[in-house]
C-alpha cells in the first residue's frame, strides 16, 4: 500500500500543529512522519523574484514547489532531505533533516488547503478551527518565548498580516477539507476529535 497523505491545516496558532503531533504520537514514528510547512518557507532576500518577502502568511513565501515534489518523493516510497527553517533569522538552515517514507504523511501547515497542486497529492485532510482572539493569545505566547520577537512586533504582525491573510487565504481554505475540528473544546472532545481522525485515517489503507 502506497503511503497516504493527510494535510492538517487551519489558523495560525489555532492548535493545528498540536492535533497532527498527537496522531503522531498514537501512530508512532514507524507509522507516520510530519513534514511542516513552516520549513519550506523561502529566506528572506533569496527567494525567486515575486516569490518571498516579510509577509510569511501570504502564499508566495512558501516553496510550494518544493513541498510537493518532497511529498511526491515520499509517497512514492523515496527518501527525502527535509529543509529546516530558522526563525530568528528568516533564512533557512544549512542542515536538513533525512526523511524517511511512512505510511502516513501528515503534512502541517496554514496554507496547505489554498494549494491547489498540494491538495491533489492529499489523500485526506483536516482543518482545525480556533476563533481569533485566542489564537492572537496563543501566537504572543509563542513567539516571543520561542522566535524573539517583541510582544508589540506580534501585535503589529497580526494585524497586518495574519489576521487579514487568514481571512483572505486560510479561512476559505476550510471548504477543502474532509473534517473540520475545532481546538477550544474540553480535552475529552478534542482527544475525541483526534480518535475521529484517525479513524478516517486508518481507513484509507483498508
Amino acid at each position: 500500500m502506497a503511503p497516504q497523505a493527510v494535510g492538517i491545516s487551519g489558523g495560525s496558532c489555532s492548535g493545528k500543529s498540536t492535533f497532527a503531533t498527537k496522531i503522531f504520537d498514537r501512530l508512532g514514528p514507524a507509522q507516520c512522519v510530519i513534514l511542516p510547512q513552516d520549513d519550506y518557507f523561502f529566506g528572506l532576500g533569496d527567494a525567486p523574484e515575486g516569490k518571498g518577502g516579510p509577509n510569511f502568511d501570504h502564499p508566495d513565501a512558501v516553496d510550494f514547489d518544493q513541498l510537493c515534489k518532497q511529498l511526491a518523493q515520499l509517497k512514492d516510497g523515496q527518501a527525502i532531505d527535509r529543509p529546516l527553517y530558522d526563525f530568528p533569522t528568516h533564512l533557512p538552515k544549512l542542515e536538513t533533516v533525512r526523511t524517511e517514507p511512512r505510511p502516513v504523511i501528515l503534512i502541517d501547515g496554514i496554507l496547505i488547503l489554498q494549494h491547489k497542486p498540494l491538495r491533489a497529492l492529499l489523500d485526506f485532510s483536516i482543518f482545525v478551527e480556533c476563533d481569533s482572539e485566542t489564537r492572537f493569545a496563543r501566537r504572543l505566547e509563542r513567539d516571543v518565548r520561542e522566535r524573539g520577537r517583541t510582544a508589540q512586533s506580534v501585535h503589529e504582525q497580526f494585524a497586518n498580516q495574519v489576521g487579514p491573510m487568514h481571512d483572505l487565504y486560510v479561512e476559505p481554505s476550510k471548504a477543502h477539507a474532509n473534517i473540520v475540528v475545532n481546538s477550544q473544546q474540553s480535552k475529552h472532545g478534542f482527544d475525541a476529535a483526534v480518535e475521529m481522525a484517525l479513524k478516517n485515517i486508518r481507513a484509507l489503507s483498508q
